[in-house]
């Protein structure tokens, strides 16, 4: 096996059975040979006298000549007492306490089993609405949101994978505005990503600029109107913000459901690449496409025998599967969804002397892309034969077409993360980020070069050392003259490639993929609103089922730079002074308690201090003066204003609650509720251009500490692929 230094690190960290001391028991050909006979028993169930060990030869020697790899807890369960090998599921939360708290156990247990899970909040009621058992008043989606990011958080998976969920609403549901922003704050919902569900209505209101119905999901009458515009523009906003929420054309997943007797698609697994029906799984894997470009050309002969022994080696996936939920087994063997994706894409247009910014690089993902799902389908068919169709295929929309079925669905392009750190391969279908760059080990350092894009500068005799590290300090080649132009025409990195490219890659994969794809659109930092707008456009207009974006250094923690750190000052700081002159107004706010008058005062940089004062009626006045004084504080050591009043408001009170009436639900959520008009005020007063967007920056005491953007686990630097964060040096990866 040709695997690299890194490679084994990553399968000894991860993937290699350990004793409890950490102690390694396996060797990467030992892990290869337990997943491969443990799979391959599957083929006993369809005759008794199958060739089982020829067929553990042939899935050993796909994975061993990395030519393909299933999905990471296949790799870590298979031939295990745990034996859950799922990488998909998604979970429906349906409108009743005792549902959610249902859906919330079994997506415990799924994390637990190292699954990732999906789920649509759109049945849920919108917050404000009547809860008819208890008669007090429904808290919503986000919360709930809150509530199963919690349980994530306290769930490891299985000590080797970190819990992801997918979370999305519809673009029609009565609490989209607050959906769209739930993740402003990033320390928040840290264990989801969002998504907005987008119907075709939605974008034919948008595209005549029009309003549209909301929807209330108890009654499915409408619920109120927005102007499309107004929210689409929210949305491009806060993605181009800090790249959340991702957008899923939920009408064009479910003209492509295979089985729309069953009902409607809702959502997807974390990454978005596997849209699912509620308590469905789907197993996935990977083709290396590197490996099948040789000599200028692609070897579409042996790729064809990959694909069919890959196809077979998820169908025997199915069976041999322990799955979390006997529910979920049902529903799951019901379709036998597959998903043969690829990795390795940037590379094979490396060797085929094809820039990932170019029209030729588009043909080529849509001809390999039709090849792969061309042969993967009649593999199945091939299956069907011998095996049958996949129990629902009488209720599918192949029967009226007569064409045998083993799975409902065969194509998916998932994230790559560690599985091509094994295969020594570019992840999924994105560009390559960097060609080179410094790793840290120990007290050491070296420099890290592209494999093939070293051996052409040592083929064509511009490799040195130093060249390399200078690479490394900077995210193209582009512009060093040293490196011959053919060269760096093709070896273009993932800041070479415009957003243009990115959306035309993605859909060219798209058009052969059941299910979805999975890719990051990557934009510089000085992209513009209008920019990422254009690019939610394009995806619908060339077909794409969702599209993530991320612009770069648009968030605090950057997941990989090349050359530099994104840094923010983080400790050390200390709140500017209150200054001489204010402006400011006082609000009567009526609470439970009586009545509530809440002081902001503000100056041309920022709002700097809050009073609160309780009438006669009495109340908690120290807990109010404490929360006013933190919230000063806070706001004049250069915290944004709607940090603070995001967490004052939506606190309750019981004696405030308890009132008929009252507009606010505490005395925190009257001081958030003030703080915001206060803005408002503060801006009409400033209107002369002296006004700032933020607060003031905070004062230093000493030098500011950087937050480097390094793997919480090796110190590695971290990437941003596929809608994952992933540090290819140690294989620690999250979603998000």
């Amino acid at each position: 096996m040709n695997l690299s230094e890194n490679a084994v690190k990553v399968l000894e960290k991860r993937y290699l059975i350990k004793e409890e001391n950490g102690k390694v028991l396996e060797t990467p050909e030992g892990l290869f040979r337990r997943v491969a006979r443990a799979v391959a028993e599957a083929d006993r169930n369809y005759d008794s006298g199958a060739d089982v060990a020829r067929t553990e030869e042939e899935f050993f020697s796909l994975m061993a000549e990395l030519k393909f790899m299933p999905n990471s807890p296949t790799l870590m369960n298979a031939g295990k007492e745990a034996g859950q090998l799922s990488a998909c599921f998604v979970l429906p939360v349906e409108d009743s306490m005792e549902a959610i708290f249902e859906t919330l156990k079994n997506a415990a247990l799924i994390h637990k089993s190292g699954g990732g899970t999906g789920f649509s909040f759109s049945r849920l009621r919108p917050a404000g609405a009547s809860v008819r058992s208890t008669g007090g008043a429904a808290s919503g989606p986000v919360s709930f949101m809150r509530v199963f990011n919690a349980a994530t958080e306290a769930v490891k998976q299985g000590g080797t994978r970190r819990g992801a969920n997918m979370g999305l609403l519809r673009v029609d549901h009565p609490d989209i505005l607050e959906f769209i922003q739930c993740k402003k704050n990033m320390s928040e919902l840290t264990n989801f990503n969002i998504s907005v569900g987008v119907t075709d209505s939605f974008m034919e209101a948008l595209a005549k600029k029009e309003d549209y119905d909301l929807i209330d999901p108890r009654t499915n009458a409408p619920a109120g109107r927005l102007n499309a515009a107004e929210v689409f523009d929210l949305i491009t906003e806060m993605a181009w913000t800090n790249g959340e929420p991702g957008i899923v054309f939920l009408d064009r997943m479910n003209a492509n459901n295979p089985v729309p007797s069953q009902g409607a698609i809702e959502s997807t697994n974390p990454c978005g690449e596997q849209p699912l029906l509620p308590n469905e799984s789907c197993n996935l894997g990977s083709v290396n496409l590197s490996a099948f470009a040789q000599g200028g050309r692609i070897d579409y002969e042996g790729l064809k025998k990959a694909v069919k022994t890959a196809v077979h080696f998820l169908d025997n996936v199915i069976d041999v599967n322990t799955y979390p939920l006997a529910l979920i087994e049902k529903t799951t063997k019901q379709t036998r969804k597959i998903g043969l994706g690829v990795m390795g894409f940037a590379d094979m247009l490396y060797r085929l002397k094809i820039p990932y910014n170019s029209d030729e690089a588009v043909k080529t993902a849509d001809e390999v892309m039709a090849f792969i799902h061309e042969t993967a389908a009649e593999s199945s068919s091939e299956l069907a034969r011998s095996r049958g169709n996949f129990p629902l295929y009488n209720k599918s929309v192949y029967k009226s077409s007569g064409k045998k079925r083993r799975n409902a669905t065969v194509t998916t392009i998932a994230p790559t993360g560690t599985i091509s750190i094994i295969c020594g391969a570019s992840s999924g279908i994105e560009p390559v980020f960097a060609l080179s760059y410094i790793r840290n080990v120990m007290d050491s350092t070296f420099t890290e070069v592209h494999p093939y894009f070293k051996e052409i500068a040592e083929t064509n005799g511009f490799y040195s050392e130093k060249l390399m590290q200078k690479i490394a300090a900077r995210a193209s080649i582009g512009a060093l003259r040293e490196i011959p132009s053919e060269v760096r025409k093709v070896f273009v990195t993932a800041h070479d490639v415009p957003p243009e490219y990115h959306i035309r890659i993605q859909a060219a994969f798209q058009r052969y993929t059941d299910n979805a794809v999975s890719k990051t659109l990557n934009f510089p930092q000085e992209a513009s609103r209008a920019e990422v707008k254009s690019v939610f456009l394009k995806a619908y207009e060339l077909g794409c089922k969702g599209v993530t974006i991320y612009r770069d250094k648009s968030r605090d923690a950057q997941v990989l730079n090349v050359g530099g750190v994104n840094t923010k000052t983080a400790d050390s700081i200390s709140p500017r002074q209150r200054p001489k002159t204010t402006f400011g107004m006082t609000e009567k706010v009526r609470i439970g308690c009586g009545n509530l008058y809440v002081t902001v005062n503000f100056d041309e940089k920022g709002i700097c201090e809050v009073f609160t004062n309780l009438g006669r009626a009495g109340g908690c006045p120290s807990q109010s003066e404490a929360t006013s004084r933190l919230a000063s504080l806070s706001l004049r050591s250069g915290i944004d204003v709607q940090e603070v009043t995001e967490q004052l408001r939506g606190i309750r009170c019981h004696s405030t609650l308890r009132k008929e009436g009252l507009t606010v639900l505490s005395c925190p959520d009257a001081i958030g509720r003030v703080l915001e008009k206060a803005v408002k005020m503060r801006e009409k007063m400033f209107s002369d251009g002296e006004i700032f967007e933020s607060p003031a920056e905070p004062y230093q005491k000493n030098k500011p500490q950087e937050i480097k953007d390094t793997c919480p686990e090796c110190g590695g630097r971290l990437s941003r692929e596929s809608g994952c964060v992933v540090c290819r040096e140690c294989g620690y990866s999250k979603c998000g």
